[in-house]
Order: structure tokens, then sequence, then C-alpha cells
């Protein structure tokens, strides 16, 4: 029989604890998060005995519906403890002399289950973190939480007092003591296994929570200036710019110092509480999914880089408060110099914010310093995040990634391989931001606002609650696997000259960085404002009643639900009636009551604004939208025509909105897409003829719409080439924005992208990409026409006789 450790803690401690010390918990619902099993016994593994950590655990676990550690539980009549720790405190004076103290209660249960091959007792590491500065390098503070595994009573006491309120409780995934037991036997060998892993555990939890060591700046200045690269670096701008060797460094020096970051540990602690405070001002809630996976990649010793789309300024903030409170360490972020102002910069700077110009094009002093400084974070093991599409999107679809960041991160990936790197796109998602009328402005052609103090907190003036903010984890994408999938015998370019690229390197870049925005994508958090926001927009003349806009938020979300777009994308769990009433309260639509009840509708100026957030969602319905277009042309349509023209346009779209299915995949798709819209009552299927159902016609044509902007721009540039069979990019683009800018005015096209060059330069791009048109803009016209003609079936006779107008109108002008 196990010898109990449970002692009854002093009235001294429980009130200490649960008066004193505010603690946080990650994950904050453990029990859903972790999928615990509460009928299975539960042993909490913790690194060290402390009578304080076991008092703030109890609270945890009865915050948080968990069985209480200090209650033995009883097994096949043998009392064992609810907890084990793998060490004693240390003594005051010398070393710990058993390092194996608790050898045989993990022997125990072992043996319990060799004995009962029905049980299974659940063993939880749970970690408590008293404060997690990481401490600086080339100092030994003496209360340092890096120095103090397994601290004396003494230490622990002070460490405790000075960090009461800066508590973490860090719940981990149990491990089935029967499955071990089963795999592995239960001798001496797979206790001293367990204790062993158990470790290394805690040791990597506790890197994950505070990350490595900080560096002096002035020494991380020194150490810049030592580089060999950097060296080479500023004799090359003495040659080449005549100046003095004193004059160079000075410059490098300045370099150095407008770009590193001086991260804080106690900024960002403070920081934390106060945004806490904003956030519960702005926003109702901050729902954050997936993010157990990044812990886990934390854990495991990866070097993880955040690629988060940029919606809005408010994303600095949010992200590293969020990864605060999910337990890790915020990253190094790479922000934009137009944010290193006064007194911004200087915070920001102690967020961990590090700053790069908008091009390094004829500086190779800069480019070179910044090089080196983002390979050194990766080889100190700091996490890192920057913002893939460059800027925020104006638009609330996601921009064309920019390829420099990732380009260097492969690049310091191939000459530092002591740790794996993994990327995690990240989609953020608001029910309002701010900046939005301003991104309108905009588009419609104003000069954009320079950052400024007031921009960047302005939002103090506007407190009030926005609704909610949407964090979601991506899939992450390991480096290692990825280039070992897509390039063969890349590691024979593992330390090549700096100066030097690999030949696959540029290529692999641009193919790694749409990956990366596609798994944004695939992340995406459907709510209230944007599923509302779209299917308004689809609708004539911006308004609906109430009970049909119900009906259609009910069917988009069994759409999804049945079909779910990607495994990391969310949706809303409440009814559509509760939806609905969520987007009232943002007051972003007008309601109305008459004779027959409520009518929701947008004004011009709510549909302009409002687009951003239809945005966010609308390539989850691209697919479903097409299709419904394909049915609606006809009065049947059989499935062998439907698959051909999704064919046919899928791959224009993909580019566009950044799809996740493959060419493999889209039959499956398509035919699940069927099935669901059959499953619902909107369209009949009789021997593979698609026909729709007269009274759900209005559902099926409100879907259809969602995709005719985009068929419209397509119908534009396609018409101008089939004209014009050999034009220059820049007249295709301006003509294509010319007719654009005129439709969007006859036929009330609210979308400010509607007529963006950029919008219509991925179009061109894919159509050359498919050799639709060649790189000197000849068309090919046994391909281009039969698309065209697929296009212009899928939009209104208006809509083509607009476009035909227009044309004619441009043709009589110019001659």
């Amino acid at each position: 029989m196990i010898t109990l450790m449970q002692q009854t803690p002093s009235m001294l401690s429980r009130s200490f604890v649960n008066g004193l010390v505010k603690s946080q918990y990650v994950p904050d619902n453990p029990v859903d998060a972790l999928k615990l099993d509460l009928t299975r016994p539960i042993v909490y593994v913790l690194k060290t005995k402390s009578m304080t950590d076991l008092v703030a655990l109890q609270r945890a676990c009865k915050e948080r519906g968990l069985p209480d550690p200090l209650t033995p539980i009883k097994v096949n009549g043998v009392i064992i403890p609810s907890y084990v720790c793998l060490d004693n405190p240390a003594p005051l004076f010398g070393q710990v002399k058993d390092k194996n103290v608790f050898f045989s209660e993990f022997q125990q249960l072992l043996r319990l289950h060799k004995d009962d091959k029905v049980l299974d007792i659940q063993l939880m590491p749970v970690s408590l973190f008293w404060g997690r500065a990481p401490g600086k390098e080339g100092q030994v503070p003496l209360l340092s939480l890096a120095n103090s595994i397994s601290p004396s009573r003494l230490r622990k006491t002070i460490i405790v007092g000075l960090n009461r309120k800066d508590n973490l409780v860090r719940f981990n995934k149990p491990v089935s003591l029967r499955f071990m037991a089963d795999q592995h036997g239960s001798d001496e060998k797979l206790a001293q296994k367990l204790i062993r892993v158990a470790k290394i555990h805690f040791s990597r939890q506790k890197l994950a929570a505070s990350g490595p060591k900080l560096p002096n700046r002035y020494q991380l200045f020194e150490q810049l200036l030592r580089n060999p690269e950097v060296k080479k670096a500023i004799q090359i701008e003495i040659e080449e710019h005549n100046i003095s060797a004193q004059k160079a460094k000075k410059r490098a020096n300045g370099y150095i110092d407008e770009i590193v970051s001086d991260f804080s540990y106690k900024f960002v602690k403070n920081t934390s509480n106060f945004l806490g405070w904003i956030w519960n001002k702005i926003y109702s809630g901050i729902k954050v999914n997936n993010a157990e996976q990044v812990r886990k990649l934390a854990a495991d010793g990866h070097e993880i880089v955040f690629m988060p789309c940029h919606r809005s300024h408010m994303d600095y903030l949010l992200i590293s408060y969020v990864i605060y409170n999910e337990g890790l360490i915020p990253p190094h972020i790479a922000a934009g110099i137009n944010l290193n102002f006064f007194p911004a910069g200087p915070m920001f700077r102690r967020g961990g914010a590090f700053f790069l110009r908008r091009t390094f094009k004829g500086n190779k002093l800069y480019a070179t310093i910044f090089r080196e400084y983002l390979s050194l974070l990766f080889s100190k093991g700091y996490s890192v995040e920057f913002f893939t599409e460059g800027g925020r999107s104006r638009t609330g679809r996601l921009l064309p990634p920019k390829t420099g960041m990732l380009n260097m991160t492969l690049q310091a990936m191939l000459r530092e391989q002591s740790r794996p790197i993994t990327l995690v796109p990240v989609y953020l998602g608001y029910d309002h931001v701010m900046e939005v009328s301003t991104y309108v402005k905009e588009l419609s052609g104003a000069n954009k606002k320079k950052e400024s103090v007031f921009q960047i907190f302005g939002i103090a003036k506007k407190l009030k609650n926005y609704g909610q903010a949407f964090v979601n984890f991506g899939e992450p994408i390991n480096l290692n696997q990825y280039l070992n999938k897509h390039v063969e015998n890349w590691r024979d370019d593992i330390n090549m000259p700096v100066e030097e690229q690999p030949a696959w390197l540029n290529q692999t870049t641009r193919e790694l960085a749409n990956q990366v925005m596609v798994n944004i994508n695939s992340a995406a958090a459907v709510n209230a404002l944007t599923i509302c926001a779209l299917i308004l927009h689809a609708a004539p003349h911006k308004a609906l009643s109430r009970e049909i806009l119900v009906k259609q938020i009910d069917s988009y979300l069994k759409l999804l639900r049945n079909n779910p777009y990607s495994e990391f994308s969310t949706l809303p769990e409440n009814s559509a009636e509760e939806i609905l009433d969520q987007a009232i309260a943002l007051k972003k639509f007008t309601v109305r009551e008459d004779s027959l009840g409520q009518m929701l509708s947008m004004s011009y100026e709510q549909a302009v604004l409002l687009t951003f957030y239809r945005n966010n969602i609308l390539h989850l319905f691209a697919l479903p939208s097409l299709i419904a277009a394909i049915v609606t042309e006809k009065a049947q349509t059989s499935i062998e025509e439907i698959n051909a023209k999704v064919y046919q346009l899928y791959p224009l779209i993909q580019a566009e909105l950044f799809l996740k299915y493959s060419a493999d995949e889209l039959s499956t798709c398509i035919s699940d897409t069927l099935t669901e819209m059959q499953e619902q009552g909107i369209i009949n299927n009789c021997d593979n003829v698609i026909t729709p159902v007269n009274e759900r016609l209005m559902s099926l044509k409100l879907l259809a719409a969602s995709i005719q902007e985009t068929l419209q721009r397509y119908a534009i540039v396609l018409t101008v080439l089939e004209h014009d069979q050999v034009i220059e990019r820049t007249k295709l683009e301006d003509r294509s924005q010319m007719i654009a800018e005129r439709l969007s005015s006859l036929n009330g096209v609210s979308a400010p992208e509607f007529f963006d060059k950029k919008v219509f330069a991925i179009f061109i791009n894919k159509l050359q990409e498919l050799h639709y048109l060649s790189d000197a803009g000849t068309v090919k016209a046994d391909k281009i026409s039969p698309l065209a003609n697929v296009v212009r079936g899928l939009t209104t006779l208006e809509v083509k006789q607009t476009i035909s107008d227009v044309m004619l109108s441009q043709q009589s002008s110019e001659v």
C-alpha cells in the first residue's frame, strides 16, 4: 500500500491562496478542452512537492469542476493519494540527495493496473508557475523562476510572496496508465521512464511559459556588430559609399537600434492586465480556438512562427494578449516602421515588436542586419510573428502574401537546424473593426492617413461593447516536413553561403506563402455579423424579412455543419434566431416593424461598410454559391454539366479566395454539397439531373448571389479579351477597372473592392498561369471564348447588357 503523502493544508496556506493569490488557468475549461473523462480516476502529477502549489491546485480544480487533489482515491480497497510529485523541495544548502524519492508511488500505481485489468487511472501533469519572467542572459537573479526548478522552502516562500498575483496553473492532457501498462508492461523500467518523461515535460513547459532568457540590449548590439556577415556588409558600405569605418559602424548601430526589440516581461504582464480591461470594455468576449495544438508545439520544442491575417491595428495587441493568456510567452513581432513613432513605438518594442522598412532594396547593410537579427531570434529560441499580407486588408478578404519575411525564415532554417520550425497560421475576426470606415474611404480614392498615437490608441473614446473577437489557430506547417514533401534533396543546401540562394528557394517560398493563406482561411470563424452580412448582401434591395433571414441562416449553418469546410473553422453554437438577435444588437443594420413583422435591411452606406465582414467568410460559401448559380441558370442541369463548369471556374476562384480543395477533392465536394441541398429540400435529383424546388427557389437564389460579383468581374475581363485579341497588361487592368466602376454605379454594387485593380490582377495572373493568355498579352481565343460563355451564362442579362454598353461607350470615346 502506498504511504499517504496527503497532508491537511494549514489555515494560513488556505487563507493566503484563497485571499491573496490571483491565478490564471490554462486551458480555461480543461474538462472540455482536454476532453477529460471524469468517470475515470485522475491522479495529478506535480513537479515539486509544495503545500502552496497543492492548495492553489485544489482551488483551481474546484473552480473548474475537477476532482479534489487532496481527497484520496480508493482502488480495490487500497487508498492512494490523488497526486504524486517528482521531487522534494531542495534543501536550503546543498543538493537533493534522493532524486527518485517518489519512485515507489509510480511503481505502485502500475502494480495496481497489473492486478486489475479494468482499472484505468489518468495521470494528469499540472504545472504551476509563480511568475513567468524568463530572466536575462548572463544574470542569475536570486529569485529568478528560471533558476528555481525545485526551489527550497524558503526560496519558494519568497517567490510565491512576490508573484502571488502572477500564478499560472497549466493543466495538461492526461496519460492513460491502462494504455501504458498494456503497451509497456508494469515493471520498474516503466516507472522510471514515466518519471524521466514527466521531468522532461515539466522542463519544456517552463520554457514554453517563460521563453528563453532575454539578451541584454547592449550586448545584442555588440553581438550583431561582431557577426561575420554584418562585418562584411559594413566593409562593403565603406567601399561603396566612400565613408570612414567609424561612420559605417555608426550607421550600422543606427539600423540595429531602429530594428531590434526591447522585450520586457514586466511590461507584457502589466499590459495584459490593462488589455484585459480594454477587451472587456470593447468586446463581450474573445473566442480562442485550437490553442492546445500551439501549446503542444511549444512544449515539444518547436520554434513557432505565428502568421496571422491582418485586419486592424488591434491585431498586434490581441494576438500577444491571447498567446500570453494561453500560457505561452508572446512572440517577437515584425511591425512596419510606420508604427515606430513616439510614444507607441517604444511601447510596442517593449511588448516584443521589432521594426522593418517596407523595402530593403538598395540598402545591403540594412538588409544584412535585419536578416542576421531574425536568424539570431530563431537560434536563441524565441517565437516570432509576422503578418504575411504585409499590411492590413482594406476589403476583409485576404491579400496576396508578401514573401520577404518567409524567405528569410527559410534561409534561417537552412543555417540553424537545432530546433524544428513550424508555421502557425492565425485567423482573426471581429464583430467590429474600428478602421472599416477609413478603409472604405481609402478604397474610394482617399489618401491613407499616417499612423499616429491618436489613431492607434483612439479606442479610449470609443469604449463600448462591439460584440466579440475571434482568434482561431490554423493547421500548422512543419517546415522540415513541407520541404521533405515538396523539395527533393533540400538538405544538400544546408549551410550554403549566405550570399548564395538555393535554386528552389523563391518558388518554394511563393507556394508555401500561398499554403499559409489557404490555412488561414481554413480556420475562419463564422459569427452572427458575418453570416447576416453575407445573406443581406445577396438579397434584392439588400432587405429581407426576419422569417426568411432566419431560415437562410439555418440553411447556411446546416451546409457547413454537415459538410465542414475544415476541422479548424468554427461556427456559432446558437440557434438561427439567437444569431440574428446577436447581429441586430450590434446595430449595423436597419430594423423596422410593419404589419407583417420585422424587416432587416442595409442602406447603401451600411452595405458598403458591411462588405468587409461579408468578405471574411465569403470563401466558405464560394463553392456552394457557384453550384447554386449553375443550378439556377436553367430549369434543369445534369450533374455532369455542373461538374464541368465547376472544374472550369474553380481554379480561378481558388486563386482569388485561397480555397483549400484540390482538384482531386473537388468531385466529392460537389457531390456532398448537392446531397446537402437535396436533404434541405432546395433541389431535386432525378437520375443525376438537378432541378430547383420552386418553394425554395428564393433560398437557392440567395445562395447563388454571393458569387455574382466575382463572376461579373470575370465577365468584364473576358469580354475585353474577346474584343481585343492582343492587349497590354496595364491597358487590360485599366479598361476592366473602368467598366467595373460604371457597372458598380449602374447596378448598385456596394463592394468597394469590386473595381479594385489588385483583385483584377489576381484573376489576370491566373489566366496567364492557365494559358488562357500569354505573358505578352496575346489572347488564346479557342480557350477564352468557351470560358467567357460559361461565365456570361451565370450572370444576369442586365449585367451582360451593361458590360456591352460600357464597352461600346469606351470604343466611341477612343475613336
